[in-house]
């Protein structure tokens, strides 16, 4: 999940609405980085969450993720590095390995991504990426955190409210 339009504001939603349609069990911790490659654009908030589901992961990706950043105002134009209200992908599911026109699994940019690695990294320290045989902990040895803050304080609260139900 990244943000970079009001992304304090718009992550906490985005979950929020997640969380009413599949069970998160598990959500990383945020952090701000620069925008890949367009230093001229807000810092993204960014971190990964951990779900159970049934839902098939064409499904997932279509009927889930992308009406969620329909209907949090997402417009996808062809600038695909345009900054964004809220980005969802599906970067793993379970062990699966696929590779279709519109879904490659797991993502192949968890091993060039440190806001992917990372996060991804503290919800499953002992994963091994399937079909590429990397351990998720090598990859971010190799990555390191390249200009990641973490903004423990938000994820702390956020986790409270969306795994735990409190809400503010």
């Amino acid at each position: 999940m990244g943000s970079n339009i009001e992304p304090e504001e718009n992550v906490k939603k985005a979950l929020q609405l997640l969380a009413s349609k599949v069970r998160i069990v598990g959500i990383s911790t945020i952090y701000s980085s620069e925008a890949e490659g367009r230093s001229k654009q807000p810092s993204y908030y960014n971190c990964v969450i951990e779900i159970e589901t049934d839902i098939p992961p064409k499904e997932l990706k279509h009927t889930i993720l992308r009406k969620l950043e329909v209907e949090l105002g997402r417009k996808r134009t062809r600038d695909k590095d345009a900054p964004r209200i809220i980005d969802l992908d599906l970067i793993l599911y379970g062990d699966l390995v696929q590779k279709t026109d519109d879904l490659v699994l797991p993502d192949p940019q968890i091993s060039t991504r440190p806001f992917l690695a990372i996060p991804l990294f503290e919800l499953q320290p002992d994963l091994i990426l399937p079909g590429v045989g990397l351990h998720i902990e090598k990859v971010t040895a190799q990555l390191g955190n390249l200009k990641m803050k973490p903004l423990k304080s938000y994820t702390g609260l956020l986790k409270k409210e969306i795994l735990h139900g409190k809400r503010h």
